[in-house]
């Protein structure tokens, strides 16, 4: 092999090592235009309670881009684990990866829940009480971090127990990622303009229910931030008076 032929080769293995250590974080961002497009798709074709005046065709084609706005929805969700698998086989950790995976995470939990408040399909209460819910959890989390916290594994701020189970053990977060990801992928689903009322009556029942569990368990694993969240505030507030006594 020659020298050129040797070159190109290295050159090649360098960028192929580039593109798997950033990989995790190029699924991260994906998963965001998944859910994008998903939200376009409904948009468009939203159904107005004035189909009855439409071509078949037209009704068609909004039943066809809901069933793609339903399976894009399940894979962005789907590839939330698929970024830290790849992040873990890469030895790619990192704070950039980290922040990325909760934005993504954040981004599309919120877009869901605004665009069918939007939409008229849930009351305006479920995203209010998510986003609030994040921007609480979130900002303690942010305190805590300066500590040398993390929101799960070894370090994680939740000593007790119990509080600890409720929020940070993978049993229930399965349980909240299942409940957020059938609630969005079912609501979608019973929407279908193309599908038969009845048919749709019965995917309604079971969307309503994976959203309640969704909103309950989010505000439920957000309870036990809250609930150990003055220890830091009361170590920050110790270093604020110690600075004003040495001033």
């Amino acid at each position: 092999m020659s020298n050129n032929e040797i070159g190109i080769v290295d050159i090649k293995n360098k960028y192929l090592n580039k593109l798997c250590k950033s990989s995790a974080n190029i699924v991260s961002i994906f998963r965001v235009i998944l859910v994008f497009i998903a939200i376009y798709l409904v948009v468009v074709y939203k159904n107005d309670g004035s189909t009855i005046l439409q071509s078949q065709q037209v009704i068609a084609d909004a039943g066809v881009a809901y069933y793609v706005a339903f399976i894009l929805t399940g894979l962005a969700f789907a590839l939330d684990g698929v970024d830290g698998f790849l992040a873990r086989k890469y030895k790619a950790a990192s704070k950039l990866g980290a922040t990325l995976d909760i934005m993504s995470d954040r981004i599309a939990e919120y877009s869901y829940w605004i665009l069918f408040a939007v939409m008229g399909w849930i009351s305006i209460v479920f995203p209010l009480i998510a986003i609030v819910r994040g921007v609480i959890v979130d900002s303690i989390r942010s305190v805590a971090a300066s500590y040398g916290y993390t929101a799960f594994g070894e370090k994680s701020m939740q000593e007790d127990e119990i509080y600890r189970f409720i929020c940070c053990s993978k049993f229930v977060r399965i349980w909240y990622a299942v409940a957020k990801v059938g609630a969005f992928m079912l609501i979608i689903l019973y929407n279908v303009p193309s599908m038969d009322y009845y048919v749709s009556k019965f995917w309604y029942v079971f969307a309503a229910i994976f959203t309640e569990m969704a909103i309950l368990l989010c505000v439920l694993r957000g309870l036990p931030v809250v609930f150990e969240s003055k220890k830091f505030f009361k170590e920050v507030d110790n270093e604020l008076n110690h600075e004003v006594e040495n001033n």
